[in-house]
């Protein structure tokens, strides 16, 4: 059969609106929009149009798309081996990889369980949590329910989505859902009547001891992400918050679940934004950027402690029943470790630190427009509230549709940037160069006076 007849432009728009089921889109109202290659933090659709990839291919290129040296791991490993089980079986490049996560992870999280995306990561930990204190040694199978925040969002699988606490995503889905005790999200730009910035995380952390003190025997775990609700709107948590919520979890006995797969891979200027407070969660799950955006791979790591508990003999049945196909697989496991080697070899970390420093410049200038709210940034990490009244904080309507129109108009100055709502998502790869963060923000200030009709910016006070 004749297999080099390849289909037309237009064709493939064709069967991307007809066959092609997007994530998170209305289809009916979808206009394709093909990408065929990518170099660098550059990507480039059908036509040949080149577009600055401003949200990493949502959050997970960390180096730049189509990278020699990760081009060169994947090719490398192929030529040994694609994919081995993890059931009952290993392979070597994914015993080097569990190997060295413990040296950049946390203190004490030394085990690792391999899936394929966040969702699942955080789904594993749910699950390890529960069947911990289950047939722990001196067990507490009361303990059984998990503590999120209200706007949480961990994932889109059942047990991620119960965790989750976006409404909008997963309201249709709550028949299906088990149940879980919320806490008020530590909002630092909504704060309570009378609650000031400076006194949010005693009051945030006073809330948090009322619910452990009143059901700590009944929580396995209390899931949460590390100083910023990134999907909820990149919502920044006050400082010092996580550090004690760490504390309090570990004066009530109820285990940290640390979702990193956002804030983690380097993006808040640390490889993993616990460090910043320096919080040992007793379970850690991240994914997105581990392998550099190029293959999914995530992972679940614990402590000795709750490792332990799943060691007996076979009749036991203390095995943890969880599993993945494609756990661990030595494709993904190579592009980890060679991304590990460029963070190492390129002083990755030190230089995320420096261009936060142009992205907190960069950002600042939004201020002059009258539609912003509040910028929220963790390192590389960046969201811009927009809001018809900025001493309200009054939000626009959902479906104005804001912050499409706004990536809209970046778009046609060659910024691709994909929006949460009213909030502007800008979280380029690792790998930008100054000049190219500065022609994101070229569009971004292009898509905002296009959206708002050119209305003059507000004079700097």
């Amino acid at each position: 059969m004749d297999h080099s007849n390849e289909p037309t432009i237009e064709q493939l728009k064709q069967w991307d609106k007809k066959h092609v089921w997007h994530s998170f889109t209305q289809m009916a109202e979808y206009e394709p929009f093909v990408i065929s290659k990518g170099h660098g933090a550059t990507l480039y659709d059908l036509q040949g149009n080149a577009f600055l990839d401003g949200v990493s291919s949502l959050w997970c290129n960390l180096h730049g798309h189509n990278h020699p040296r990760l081009n060169a791991a994947l090719k490398k490993q192929s030529e040994r081996v694609s994919h081995v089980t993890s059931l009952g079986m290993a392979n070597d490049t994914t015993i080097k990889l569990a190997h060295r996560l413990p040296k950049i992870a946390p203190k004490g999280l030394e085990h690792t369980f391999f899936s394929s995306d966040g969702s699942s990561a955080v789904e594993v930990a749910l699950k390890i949590a529960f069947q911990y204190w289950q047939q722990k040694e001196n067990p507490k199978p009361q303990k059984r329910k998990y503590l999120a925040l209200t706007d949480a969002y961990h994932g889109d699988t059942l047990g991620s989505v119960s965790v989750g606490g976006v409404a909008r995503f997963h309201e249709m889905f709550h028949p299906l859902l088990f149940e879980v005790l919320r806490l008020p999200t530590p909002d630092n730009y909504r704060l309570p009547e009378g609650v000031t910035r400076e006194e949010a995380c005693s009051f945030y952390t006073n809330q948090l001891e009322e619910v452990l003190e009143k059901h700590h025997h009944e929580l396995a775990a209390f899931v949460i992400e590390p100083k910023m609700q990134c999907a909820a709107g990149m919502l920044k948590h006050p400082e010092g918050y996580f550090k004690e919520v760490r504390r309090l979890t570990q004066k009530y006995n109820v285990l940290l679940i640390a979702d990193e797969v956002a804030v983690g891979n380097g993006r808040s200027g640390t490889y993993f934004a616990s460090e910043q407070e320096g919080v040992h969660p007793d379970i850690l799950c991240t994914g997105k950027g581990l392998t550099g955006g190029y293959l999914p791979l995530a992972i679940t790591m614990t402590t000795t402690e709750i490792w332990n508990a799943f060691l007996g003999e076979y009749h036991e049945s203390k095995t943890l029943f969880h599993g993945h196909t494609y756990s661990g697989n030595p494709l993904g496991a190579a592009l980890a470790l060679e991304s590990l080697n460029l963070f190492e070899d390129e002083n990755l970390l030190s230089h995320v630190r420096e261009k936060a420093k142009l992205f907190t410049k960069l950002l600042s200038e939004l201020n002059e427009y009258e539609e912003v709210g509040d910028i929220r940034q963790l390192g590389l990490i960046a969201g811009v509230e927009f809001v018809q009244d900025r001493q309200a904080k009054t939000p626009f309507p959902w479906d104005k549709k804001v912050g499409i129109q706004i990536c809209n108009g970046a778009l046609e100055k060659g910024v691709w940037l994909r929006p949460l709502g009213n909030v502007l998502v800008i979280l380029p790869p690792l790998s930008i160069t100054e000049q190219e963060l500065q022609t994101i923000f070229q569009g971004v200030h292009y898509g905002i006076s296009q959206t708002f009709g050119n209305k003059p910016k507000l004079q700097p006070t």
